[in-house]
């Protein structure tokens, strides 16, 4: 920190230079560990969970937060209250799911699962990067909890589905589809970047990253057949030869339904009409229908204005 009070002045806050954070947790059912991990998220009013997406089927829930972020004289990045929050939220977590008694339809690899930071208004991938690599020291540090750093908060950049596939994030371990309890075993086979090598199987391991904005988007298919939900999902994403920048997951949704699970990495480039396009056009060859597909955020654009809008409330 620095050691001039007149560098981190709250009163002359830049509320131009937000960052944002999707922090992903392996549970939905629990209502009350839900609320633990909301108290934990309210007891800094600076930073404000602007949406909340959450799935019984897939056991997982989503919290959108965002805040500001402070600079030293020299312009370097020294302090968000997003840092605080979000260690309090992993806190919450790890004391009220255990992630032995967990099992549902969408992969994870821990009960903290996924901490993403997006730049906002006129802040930078870098700071994002800066926010997301302090986080991961304190989780790592703290709770004794193996965290693997991806995209721009990685020293090469290396992605987020690249280090999922190298730790069997992909492969379902009870009944054919879903995941259950922690599937790999004590030691982990790669070193993280923060945390230790032997793993907790009540917490699992956690990834953090930042980079620019990402999409996420669902397409319903009115099907029980997974493997036919895993064989479209593998033709739209690019991996399998399909949309560029589209990562994608087939998988359960419910008793009667399969889902499409879809990434955009640059949704300005392949957005959200052309995936659903590609989905019907290889549903219809399975002889499946599809109903339209959902947002399970705002665009940032709706976030910063929510954002204002109850960060204005807070301080009324």
């Amino acid at each position: 920190m620095d050691a001039n009070p007149t560098c981190k002045d709250k009163k002359g806050v830049d509320q131009s230079i937000l960052l944002c954070c999707k922090f992903f947790i392996s549970e939905s059912r629990n209502v009350a560990a839900l609320d633990a991990i909301e108290r934990a998220a309210r007891q800094n009013p600076e930073s404000v969970i602007v949406c909340k997406f959450d799935d019984r089927a897939y056991n997982r829930a989503r919290y959108t937060l965002v805040s500001y972020l402070v600079h030293d004289c020299t312009g370097n990045a020294i302090y968000s209250p997003l840092q605080q929050t979000v260690v309090a939220m992993a806190e919450a977590a790890f004391n009220a799911i255990n992630l032995e008694l967990h099992e549902g339809a969408h992969p994870r690899l821990g009960v903290v699962d996924d901490i993403l930071f997006h730049p906002l208004a006129r802040a930078s991938l870098d700071e994002a990067a800066w926010l997301a690599k302090a986080v991961a020291a304190d989780i790592g540090n703290r709770f004794n909890v193996p965290v693997f750093l991806y995209a721009a908060a990685h020293p090469t950049g290396k992605a987020l589905d690249t280090i999922r596939r190298e730790l069997g994030y992909y492969r379902p371990n009870f009944m054919g589809s879903q995941w259950a309890g922690w599937s790999m075993g004590e030691i982990l086979p790669q070193n993280p970047d923060e945390g230790p090598l032997m793993v907790s199987r009540a917490k699992g391991i956690s990834m953090i990253g930042a980079r620019s904005w990402v999409t996420l988007y669902n397409v319903p298919i009115l099907s029980t057949d997974v493997s036919a939900a895993r064989r479209i999902a593998r033709k739209v994403s690019a991996r399998g030869g399909g949309l560029p920048t589209v990562q994608t997951l087939g998988l359960v949704h419910g008793e009667d339904s399969t889902e499409i699970a879809c990434m955009l990495l640059e949704p300005n480039q392949i957005g959200a009409d052309r995936v659903q396009n590609r989905v019907e056009m290889l549903a219809a060859g399975e002889g499946l229908d599809v109903e339209r597909g959902y947002f399970t955020d705002f665009s940032p654009e709706m976030i910063l204005e929510k954002y204002m809008t109850l960060i204005s409330a807070n301080r009324s």
